[in-house]
């Protein structure tokens, strides 16, 4: 019986000593998880991914592939691309030691929320909720289809995020995120982009833009000049005007029409494929193509979460500005397209660009001022020796194309316009020397980070770059493009 006793107590010895180590090394693990939570939901943005920044330009991409509403045109997308950007940044830039936010700097922007410095937040959680609710206010007209996966895409990522935090911060950061979207939400909503005006009804005279054969489109964003610049310009970025209307077959006008027209000739099959390429419709209207740009650039950069937000709200400026000043001296010249005067004044009735031509007048080119101040914004993140591959209309079974810096690629874009018949180059060449001079505008006054505006810091090389004599407005030596008669 002793023996009984003794080899029980044994053994009850033994399964209380399992169940201590046991129960101590849960708590242990439990520590270890809590401590790892911890470290994950103090950390700064740059510790973090770009996935959900990336996951989000990819929801708005299938939102842009269906045509934009009639009379809202080149505006819509760069509209998004801007507020969202800035939502983006605004949503993350406490957790970027080193940068700050845009409040007071860009054009009316208010003070966004502020966060409790005693508490952790999950930075990609507050880019989630923020980006969401953007989508969803601007885009109220998208596909019932589109605003399921809007929903459903923001609960995805939110599950995720659960697994690496805590409920307590998850909810701390929506809470943060969608306070920064309603904000700018709520500024974007007095940009003038909802005024309601009459339909607009072109001039019309020998020189003047007219809606175009064979689609006969109507007139895009004709208003532009009622629209808020997000940068404040301090200058008129003067272009100076068009070559002067003639019909004279000696005229530099006519000169300038005749090299369209020979060149549509003689096209290559890579002046070709550069122009379908870049056409954008089918595929992404009205500057959808560089909400995919920017979204492949991010993945090929494997950008953190910092830097991609980052890009997002300068490449979002500067696609604003950028349209918004394009078109105002788009209906200031109001000047003829190059398929009005070929079938009309040369003589050659059947003739037609590679694609129809957009519904706006032709100077200067909208591709070559957007592209330029894009690749100006993008240059100053990445360098201007940044080379990538573009797969945006892969879905289209159009080959990707590469580039050895942003520059290449704003130059392809902008000759592109002519090879396809609906530009003349020197709207390109003034076109993109306007870009330039706007993304430059953008790098110079606003501060992102806390040192000052990023032109500043630019090494001196990249000052000249931004300054080269590549972009100043040709004089006596280009008088075959660009002097007046």
């Amino acid at each position: 019986m002793k023996c009984f006793f003794q080899q029980n107590s044994a053994k009850g010895f033994l399964v209380f000593t399992l169940i201590l180590i046991t129960f101590f090394s849960c708590q242990q693990d439990q520590s270890a998880t809590l401590e790892l939570r911890s470290q994950i939901q103090n950390s700064p943005t740059d510790t973090y991914s770009s996935d959900v920044v990336v996951k989000w330009l990819n929801m708005q991409l299938d939102m842009l592939r269906v045509p934009l509403a009639p009379g809202t045109g080149s505006q819509d997308a760069g509209r998004a691309l801007a507020y969202c950007g800035i939502a983006a940044y605004e949503s993350v830039v406490k957790g970027m030691p080193a940068y700050q936010s845009l409040s007071n700097q860009l054009n009316g922007l208010p003070s966004m929320p502020e966060i409790d410095a005693g508490l952790s937040y999950y930075w990609p959680a507050s880019a989630n909720a923020a980006l969401a609710d953007m989508n969803r206010k601007l885009f109220p007209s998208t596909s019932t289809a589109n605003k399921a996966k809007i929903d459903s895409l923001e609960n995805a990522l939110k599950a995720t995020f659960i697994l690496q935090s805590d409920a307590h911060t998850i909810d701390r950061s929506v809470a943060f995120g969608k306070e920064v979207a309603t904000r700018i939400f709520t500024y974007a909503s007095t940009d003038g982009s909802g005024n309601v005006n009459p339909l607009y009804i072109p001039k019309t005279g020998p020189g003047l833009w007219e809606s175009t054969p064979p689609n006969f489109p109507t007139a895009t964003n004709p208003y532009a000049s009622q629209r808020r610049l997000l940068v404040p310009s301090g200058k008129q970025f003067g272009i100076g005007p068009p070559p002067a209307y003639s019909t004279k077959t000696s005229s530099t006008f006519y000169k300038m029409v005749k090299e369209v027209y020979d060149i549509s000739q003689h096209l290559t099959p890579e002046q070709t494929a550069a122009a379908i390429y870049h056409r954008d419709a089918p595929g992404y209207p009205g500057g959808g193509h560089f909400v995919s740009i920017l979204a492949q650039v991010i993945t090929q950069a494997q950008s953190k979460l910092d830097i991609a937000a980052l890009a997002y709200a300068k490449v979002g400026i500067a696609s604003y500005d950028a349209t918004t000043i394009c078109f105002v001296k788009k209906y200031t010249y109001n000047l003829v397209r190059p398929i009005t005067y070929i079938r009309n004044v040369m003589g050659y009735a059947t003739w037609s660009a590679v694609f129809n031509t957009p519904g706006h007048p032709e100077f200067p080119s909208a591709h070559a001022v957007n592209s330029e101040a894009i690749a100006e914004a993008l240059s100053s993140i990445y360098g201007y020796q940044f080379g990538f591959i573009l797969h945006s209309y892969d879905y289209l079974g159009l080959p990707a194309r590469s580039y050895w810096s942003f520059e290449d690629m704003a130059k392809e874009m902008s000759d592109s316009r002519v090879f396809a018949g609906i530009h003349y180059q020197a709207s390109c060449d003034k076109g993109r020397w306007l870009g330039a001079k706007i993304g430059e505008n953008i790098l110079r006054k606003i501060a992102f980070e806390k040192s000052g505006p990023r032109y500043e810091n630019l090494s001196a090389s990249t000052q000249s770059k931004l300054q080269s004599t590549q972009f100043v407005l040709p004089t006596a030596q280009h008088t075959d493009k660009f002097e007046n008669q």
